[in-house]
């Protein structure tokens, strides 16, 4: 069964939010950390670690 990677990432964070139930400032902070990382220069350490 293939599921997009899209809907498993949405369901993953709507239970983690549900059952962890982290302060908003901390998703938002973990979400804007991401975005702003994958396009900077630390990209390419980031994916080393990743890969």
């Amino acid at each position: 069964m293939d599921i997009p990677l899209w809907l498993a990432l949405l369901t993953v964070g709507y239970l983690g939010v549900k059952l962890i139930r982290p302060p908003w400032w901390l998703i938002a902070v973990l979400l804007l950390g991401g975005f702003l990382i994958a396009d900077s220069v630390l990209a390419p350490l980031v994916n080393g670690f990743v890969k």
